[in-house]
């Protein structure tokens, strides 16, 4: 690939996580300080993630694979995005924001696998060459969070000025420019015939479900979901955790996460093939307990190392457990279900897991408010801790070793 087509897709990861990280990080901070939002509600805005994972598929499967170039889809959902977003950084109150949200994450889901088609497409090598234009998505995300802290509209100042809602206009605007911008990307038309007979179990990835039979599959995909249960806990309570016990400048720090995801994901192909999958996966999971614990016990002074460390775990959890696992799922699926098996593996994790976790993750936190305002955090965050712990003995049990062949 040729330096100037490497630019081009490097620049359309960076703009489509900028997009994602204004916003995602923040959300539950501002709909609690914005919109006065219940934890119930924000649990519901969050879960908007995995209607859009579950519905991903028609749209990716069934329009851009079989009728039209992937990059005018691409552009065509940014522009629309971009309007929405606008209309979510116009929103009063969360009846009128919620489902114009719900409407773009159905939306926004599928550009992660279109940028991805995109990309593919323009590669000899995408083993060798992808992960050096998807690292760009990564930056974006990290830029997008240091902006926001560098803006102060994170800060208590800001959020007391209601600053936070700016999020909003800067991901409307991003979004605008890569939807231009995505009309000027290399073409990528549909992989698929429009002729050819529609399979709903091959788009949803339920062909893939015959892998269930062997037994070690099985553990992996149940253990997936169950995981994802705490995972949403991060996601959902972490920014409106670190602002009401004071941590300044939170979204900054939380892109630490996305920074230790880079180094991590460096590292991950060494400790892959020296311990192998079961080692690596139980790495993981004990990784994300820790990372619960420090958030249980840390506070916004003395003990604000144990968040920082808390929020540079991420990338073990998230590298060690999710890209590991694609490995194992692309070994196990063979060239018949490769597609299929991932889609599946998404559908369940993405999708089923996290819908559950965000629900949980907000009646709890609500469980655990109390009549001032402020949340019993410890009590939240060691609930999540548990399910780790659960998670990972349910795994060491039943997960018998094998070993698997990484292709990185």
């Amino acid at each position: 690939m040729n330096f100037p087509t490497k630019f081009r897709l490097s620049l359309m990861m960076f703009l489509e996580f900028f997009v994602w990280g204004s916003w995602y990080v923040t959300m539950g901070t501002f709909l609690g300080n914005n919109l006065q939002a219940k934890d119930q509600d924000i649990s519901l805005a969050f879960s908007t993630q995995s209607f859009g994972a579950i519905i991903a598929p028609f749209i990716v499967g069934l329009i851009a694979d079989r009728y039209f170039h992937a990059q005018r889809i691409l552009g065509v959902i940014h522009l629309v995005g971009a309007v929405l977003m606008y209309l979510l950084y116009s929103a009063t109150d969360f009846s009128g924001f919620f489902p114009v949200l719900l409407a773009y994450m159905i939306l926004f889901m599928p550009t992660l696998a279109l940028v991805n088609a995109i990309s593919f497409n323009q590669m000899k090598d995408p083993a060798k060459e992808f992960s050096i234009i998807r690292i760009w998505g990564t930056i974006g995300w990290i830029a997008a969070g240091l902006l926001v802290s560098y803006l102060a509209w994170d800060s208590q100042a800001g959020l007391a000025s209601g600053l936070l809602k700016n999020t909003w206009v800067m991901a409307a605007a991003v979004s605008l420019i890569l939807g231009i911008y995505s009309f000027t990307l290399p073409s990528t038309p549909p992989r698929a015939k429009s002729t050819g007979g529609f399979k709903l179990s091959e788009i949803l990835g339920l062909d893939a479900l015959s892998l269930l039979k062997d037994r070690n599959f099985a553990i992996f995909f149940i253990s997936s979901i169950l995981i994802c249960i705490p995972l949403a806990f991060y996601y959902q309570n972490a920014s409106p955790f670190l602002t009401e016990i004071g941590v300044e400048n939170s979204t900054g720090k939380m892109a630490l996460g996305q920074v230790s995801e880079v180094l991590f994901l460096l590292a991950l192909p060494l400790f892959f093939s020296r311990f192998g999958f079961k080692k690596t996966l139980i790495v993981a999971m004990l990784a994300w307990a820790i990372r619960y614990v420090f958030f249980a016990f840390g506070d916004a002074d003395s003990g604000v190392w144990m968040l920082l460390v808390g929020i540079v775990l991420h990338g073990v959890c998230y590298d060690f457990f999710f890209v590991s696992g694609q490995i194992y799922t692309d070994s196990h699926a063979g060239e018949k279900f490769k597609s299929s098996a991932q889609g599946l593996i998404t559908l369940a994790t993405y999708g089923i897991g996290m819908l559950i976790g965000f629900w949980a993750a907000g009646q709890i936190s609500n469980y655990y408010l109390a009549e001032t305002g402020f949340h019993f955090w410890k009590s939240i965050w060691l609930i999540p801790a548990g399910i780790s712990v659960l998670v990972l003995l349910f795994f060491i049990s039943f997960f018998k070793e094998e070993k698997v062949k990484p292709h990185l």
